[in-house]
C-alpha cells in the first residue's frame, strides 16, 4: 500500500509537467541564464553565451524526473540576438527530446532613462515517447497487456511569443507559451490538447554602492497552465560580489509555492555559483516540502558554461540589468 501511494504522489506531483511538451522551469533561470525563462533575452549582454544543465529530481526514488539541456544565444546584429535550446527529458518510461529556434528583437524607448522593449518568438520541436519494452510485470497485474505492441510516440510544432520590459535596472517579461493546440494521439484518450502557459518573469537589480561592485537581486517568476488553471509562484533572492577583473561569485535561495496554498511551499532551496574569467559553474539544492519528502534527498541542478566573443555590439539595448564591470580590449567598461 505504501508503494502505490508513493506512485499516486509521483503521478500527480510530475504529471503537470509531463504531458506539457515543454519543459518544467525549476531555478535553472537563476542560474545567472534568464535565456531558459524568455527568447527575448537573446543577445542581451556582451557575448556569445554558453550553459549546459543536469538536473536530477527527487534523488532517491527510482525513475524519478531527470532532464539535460544545453542553450546557448548570441548576437547576430547591433539590436537582435538569436538562441538555441537542446533537451533530453525523462520520466519514468516517458521520454521527451526537443528543439528550441529563438529570436529577439531590443529597440530603445527612451535612452536617457535607460528604457528597453524587447521581442521574443520560439519555434519549438518536441518528441514525445513512451518507452513500453520497460513495461514489466508486478504483483497487482501480474500480465502485461499482450495489445501494448511497439514505442509509442508523437511530434508536436509549436511557438512561443513574449516581452520585455526594462527600464534601469527593472525588468519584467511575459511568456504565452505553446501557443498552438497539441496534435492528439490516440493512445492517451484523456489528455488536454490546449497546453498554452503564461509565465511572467520580473525583478530588479540593487547596488550597494557607486562601485556596483555588490548587487542585490530580488525576483519573482510566476507560472499560469491554461488547461487546468492551475498556478505557482517563485520567490528569489540573489547576492553578486564583482572584483575589478569583472570575476564574481554569487549565491542565494528560491522559494516555490501553489498560488492556492502560499504558505505550504512545494520546495525551498539554496544556490550558489562563480564566474572566473569566461568560465561559468552553478549549483542549486531544492527541499521537497509536501508529501513525497520522505521518500527522497531532494532535487539537485548543475549549471557549466562558457562566454565567448566578447564586446559584440555598443548598442544600450543589449546591456543587461546588472551594471557589473566587465573587461574589453585590457579596459573597464560600465
Amino acid at each position: 500500500m505504501k508503494k502505490i501511494t508513493l506512485y499516486i504522489l509521483l503521478f500527480i506531483s510530475s504529471y503537470g509537467y509531463a504531458q506539457e511538451l515543454n519543459l518544467p522551469a525549476w531555478t535553472q533561470y537563476l542560474a545567472d541564464n534568464d535565456f531558459i525563462i524568455s527568447p527575448t533575452f537573446a543577445g542581451i549582454g556582451d557575448n556569445l553565451k554558453i550553459r549546459a544543465n543536469g538536473l536530477t529530481q527527487w534523488v532517491g526514488i527510482k525513475n524519478a524526473p531527470d532532464n539535460q539541456a544545453l542553450y546557448g544565444d548570441i548576437r547576430i546584429a547591433n539590436q537582435s540576438g538569436v538562441g538555441v535550446s537542446l533537451y533530453n527529458d525523462s520520466n519514468g518510461n516517458t521520454r521527451q527530446k526537443g528543439m528550441k529556434l529563438s529570436f529577439a528583437h531590443h529597440i530603445i524607448l527612451d535612452y536617457k532613462s535607460k528604457q528597453y522593449l524587447s521581442f521574443g518568438l520560439s519555434y519549438n520541436l518536441n518528441s514525445f515517447r513512451i518507452d513500453i519494452e520497460n513495461f514489466q510485470p508486478t504483483e497487482e497485474i501480474p500480465i502485461v497487456d499482450p495489445s501494448i505492441v511497439d514505442d509509442r510516440s508523437m511530434t508536436n510544432h509549436n511557438f512561443d511569443v513574449s516581452l520585455l520590459y526594462r527600464f534601469n535596472r527593472f525588468y519584467i517579461s511575459f511568456n504565452a507559451n505553446n501557443i498552438l493546440d497539441k496534435k492528439i494521439d490516440a493512445f492517451t484518450g484523456f489528455e488536454p490538447n490546449r497546453l498554452q502557459n503564461y509565465q511572467l518573469y520580473t525583478g530588479y537589480v540593487f547596488s550597494s554602492n557607486n562601485d556596483n561592485d555588490v548587487e542585490f537581486e530580488p525576483s519573482v517568476f510566476y507560472q499560469l497552465f491554461n488547461s487546468d488553471k492551475r498556478s505557482a509562484t517563485d520567490i528569489n533572492f540573489k547576492y553578486r560580489k564583482f572584483n575589478r577583473s569583472g570575476d564574481y561569485y554569487w549565491f542565494g535561495g528560491s522559494y516555490r509555492f501553489l498560488n492556492d496554498q502560499l504558505l505550504k511551499p512545494l520546495n525551498i532551496g539554496p544556490m550558489a555559483g562563480v564566474m572566473k574569467g569566461n568560465l561559468y559553474f552553478a549549483y542549486s539544492y531544492q527541499i521537497t516540502m509536501n508529501d513525497l519528502s520522505g521518500f527522497n534527498s531532494g532535487t539537485h541542478s548543475i549549471t557549466i558554461g562558457i562566454d565567448l566573443l566578447q564586446g559584440l555590439s555598443d548598442c544600450a539595448c543589449t546591456k543587461g540589468t546588472s551594471y557589473r564591470k566587465y573587461k574589453y580590449n585590457g579596459t573597464n567598461r560600465y
